[in-house]
């Protein structure tokens, strides 16, 4: 069911550290350190393999300022990029690339070869996740050093990475929601937050597709600054095409250049963009198979849908239950555990269930919170109406929501009984006529600045009903 195309993840930035706390940070954890091999020895081949890939490209800069954790992360330290070297990149102006920073990240892939953080691999296998991180920030009039905080973006999306074990790859996207920089001023001299406050990301240009070391392959994927804007057209449309659309636009250019001065979207700066993405929506939908999103679903029985809710806010307000250790990241904040699906709970449901432990519920009460709701109409018009499912991963469970349209086979739920929950996993089936029904409702959602929340939609004759709350 999941071979059209991989689940596409997004998480919220959230509590960023302070322009002062990043400075504590990286004066307590971080030290800069000249070399550009600071670990090479016989036992870190793989570290030696992507270094000598970075001397290629710049081969007078043996001694790039690199910044490292001072305890490593398979040391029981916080951060698990081992190195991020910075490097200064004179651009191509035959191109139109203009002088930048370049970042790169060690420590996703294979260092050492020895198991002390990733499963031993060879030729042929990925090593460690596959893939290093790469960054180009647009350099500043006069700028002698390279700025650290792209090396806080990185390490957060290593968190990431470690604590999902989900790859990123070229035209993923990252719902970041604040300026990469975390300044609010877009950077030296500006007067507003920077638009550049969303993340698609990459194919680096200078280093190969694949690069092989002793440990395995390994790819480098560039983080993009995007405007929100910029990240819809992608969640909308998919992430590649964006991509392409940002390597023909002067803001980014084909080397893909975060530039955190950046006042306009390539939609704004070029109209006829917005017309290539909206072609492309129809033509195509999108390709985003699916996010993680702050959701839960209880089953919908004798109790009204208006006290159901009530119930929800009050619990919100009273339970300040401990997160999960997985969920204890940097990139995850203010999640209550009491928010757990049902099908996670000691819960008693009316559903029928088989030897194969499948249950079906008699009716279905799906409640979203408003970042996850404003993709129903992506979710329902993008994909449903497309023959294609939507998945929505919960954030603050094991839970999963799918909605599927009855096109796609090898689903548990059916026609007969289109509610059906395995395990952590519920699936939706929505016949045709409720789905058109739903992309007119759904319409108030593209405007979510206007809607009154809680906003619930129901279809009493399907047993269903979908609530948006507040964050």
């Amino acid at each position: 069911m999941y071979g059209e195309s991989r689940e596409r993840e997004e998480f919220p930035a959230g509590n960023n550290p302070s322009a002062q706390q990043q400075q504590q940070q990286q004066q307590q954890q971080q030290q800069q350190i000249n070399g550009g091999n600071p670990m090479a020895s016989t036992a870190a081949l793989g570290l030696e393999a992507l270094h000598s890939l970075c001397r290629e490209v710049y081969p007078e800069q043996l001694n790039p300022l690199t910044v490292t954790a001072v305890v490593k992360f398979w040391l029981g330290g916080p951060d698990p990029l081992d190195y991020i070297s910075m490097y200064e990149n004179p651009g191509n102006p035959e191109l139109g690339v203009p002088p930048h920073w370049h970042y790169v990240s060690f420590g996703l892939s294979d260092l050492h070869g020895d198991s002390r953080l990733h499963p031993r691999t060879g030729p042929g296998q990925l090593s460690g996740f596959g893939f290093e991180l790469t960054f180009r920030l647009l350099r500043e009039r006069g700028e002698k050093t390279p700025p650290t905080w792209p090396a806080n973006v990185m390490q957060q999306l290593a968190k990431y990475v470690f604590t999902s074990n989900n790859m990123l790859m070229p035209g993923d996207f990252v719902s970041w929601h604040s300026p990469l920089d975390n300044s609010s001023n877009g950077g030296p001299g500006g007067n507003r937050p920077s638009r550049i406050n969303q993340i698609l990301m990459g194919q680096d240009p200078q280093f190969p597709e694949i690069a092989h070391t002793p440990h395995g392959d390994v790819s480098f994927v560039q983080i993009v600054g995007v405007t929100s804007e910029e990240l819809q057209a992608a969640q909308h449309w998919n992430g590649l095409g964006v991509v392409n659309l940002l390597k023909a636009a002067r803001g980014c250019g084909p080397w893909l250049l975060t530039d955190m001065r950046r006042t306009q979207s390539i939609m704004e700066e070029d109209p006829t963009v917005a017309e290539k993405v909206q072609s492309g929506i129809a033509r195509e939908g999108s390709n985003l198979s699916g996010v993680s999103a702050k959701c839960w679903w209880v089953q919908m029985g004798d109790k009204s849908t208006q006290k159901y809710r009530e119930q929800r806010q009050e619990s919100d307000e009273e339970d300040d239950g401990e997160l999960e250790p997985e969920e204890e990241i940097d990139i995850k904040p203010n999640i209550k555990s009491e928010r757990l699906s049902p099908c996670e709970q000691d819960v008693k449901m009316s559903v029928e269930q088989d030897s194969n432990g499948l249950k079906t519920l008699m009716g279905l009460h799906l409640t979203f919170n408003l970042e996850a709701g404003t993709l129903l109409p992506l979710a329902i018009k993008g994909r449903v109406m497309h023959g294609r499912h939507f998945t929505f991963k919960s954030i603050l469970s094991h839970a999963a929501v799918t909605l599927v349209p009855p096109s796609v086979t090898g689903t548990f739920a059916t026609k007969e009984k289109p509610y059906a929950v395995q395990d952590p996993w519920l699936q939706v089936l929505l016949p045709d006529e409720l789905t058109e029904r739903m992309a007119q409702e759904f319409q108030v959602l593209n405007a979510p600045e206007q809607l009154q929340l809680p906003k619930t939609f129901t279809w009493p004759e399907y047993k269903l009903a979908i609530t948006i709350v507040n964050d």
